[in-house]
């Protein structure tokens, strides 16, 4: 007869363990159960902006989960599908094509631009193999900089752009901001539904239940398990005939795709576009909001995606408004949840990098000893 799995009290030991495990998103429930009472907001109007919040944020964050499963961390460089996506609507807004049919012809067209701009970090990520988030890092700001030049320079004067209203006076350039006040919450707005005063956007979570659903399907594929084996051991991988720096290039694509996507979700739903600064702390909050989630540079799930946009976003709500009751200057509150933003990534590297020198000592310490004990014998 088979033994029945019987469930082990948790002990003191073992609890540290949890807590430590999970640090990250037990500090951010602390934060978020000082400041939602000390903010004042009511419980519909919470609920409300977190919603809008997952609708508008989930999709991009969804987009950082293959690179990781493929053993390459946070992709920093998800910020050029961000600018693949900004592109896409400036051509769109051009082109006078709004509502929903403007948003998947941007997604459309998103798509060559992710695809060249994902080989080309992909490239440079396999040259730098060990230093992917680095190297990503710094590849979002260099082509930060290609990107404003075609945006400021070449469109209007190598690029056509008819509408005057895209582009600068001077007649090149494209303005500031660009509008897209016509296309605004389109996704949305449609199959909406209200519940208490709380607005559902149907369409967008189903949207982003199939990226879900993709996710898990992908995880189970050929090309699935071949990223999952490079992300445990590159040598094994390659050993066992994978092509690895083929596979992570995939990865690296895929998740530029994504987040050409996601931007352009992200952007209809605000109903303007920051043209030369949207994209710059994009990759930055998605990655805090995914770590705040409980996820690791080297694990990630779709329930870290989901718990992340909750906590992380809950604090961006209540922190200003529970900032100025505390200290009576409204500027805390701002620069507090930067601060968090930045600070929680920094822990969660380090966190990860002692766990990973104490895993490498424990096993070194394991192979002296059964080196010690053959010896004996």
């Amino acid at each position: 007869m088979s033994k029945k799995h019987v469930a082990q009290p948790l002990t003191g030991k073992s609890v540290l363990t949890l807590i430590r495990d999970n640090s990250v998103p037990i500090m951010f429930i602390l934060i978020c159960a000082v400041c939602i009472p000390l903010s004042g907001f009511s419980p519909a109007y919470l609920i409300n902006e977190l919603m809008t919040r997952l609708g508008r944020n989930a999709f991009l964050i969804l987009s950082l989960l293959i690179p990781i499963m493929a053993g390459m961390g946070l992709n920093f460089g998800m910020t050029l599908g961000a600018m693949a996506g900004e592109l896409a609507l400036i051509f769109v807004t051009d082109w006078q094509i709004w509502g929903i049919p403007g948003i998947i012809l941007a997604m459309i067209v998103s798509i060559p631009f992710s695809i060249v701009l994902g080989l080309f970090c992909g490239q440079m990520m396999n040259m730098a193999r060990g230093r992917e988030m680095i190297t990503s890092y710094i590849i979002s700001f260099f082509m930060n900089g290609v990107y404003q030049l075609i945006v400021l320079f070449m469109m209007g004067s190598i690029i056509p752009i008819m509408h005057a209203s895209v582009k600068l006076p001077r007649g090149y350039g494209i303005r500031n901001t660009t509008s897209l006040l016509n296309m605004r919450q389109s996704l949305d707005n449609a199959l909406a539904i209200n519940i208490g005063g709380v607005k559902i956007p149907v369409l967008t979570l189903i949207i982003i239940a199939l990226l879900c659903l993709f996710l898990v399907w992908f995880r189970k594929t050929k090309l699935g398990q071949d990223m999952r084996a490079v992300g445990q051991d590159m040598d094994v991988a390659r050993d066992a005939g994978i092509k690895v720096d083929r596979t992570r290039m995939i990865a690296i694509v895929m998740s530029t795709v994504f987040a050409g996507f996601g931007m352009i979700i992200y952007l209809q739903n605000m109903g303007n576009m920051a043209t030369y600064s949207a994209h710059t702390q994009i990759g930055m909050f998605s990655i805090a909001a995914l770590l705040v989630g409980g996820a690791s540079v080297e694990k990630a799930s779709i329930g870290n995606v989901f718990l992340g946009v909750l906590l992380f976003h809950t604090m961006f709500i209540v922190a200003p408004t529970a900032g100025t009751i505390i200290t009576g200057d409204s500027m805390i509150g701002e620069y507090f949840r930067v601060f968090i933003s930045y600070g929680v990534i920094t822990v969660a590297l380090v966190m990860y990098e002692t766990k990973k020198r104490k895993a490498k000592s424990r096993i070194g310490q394991e192979l002296a000893r059964a080196q010690k004990e053959a010896d004996a014998q």
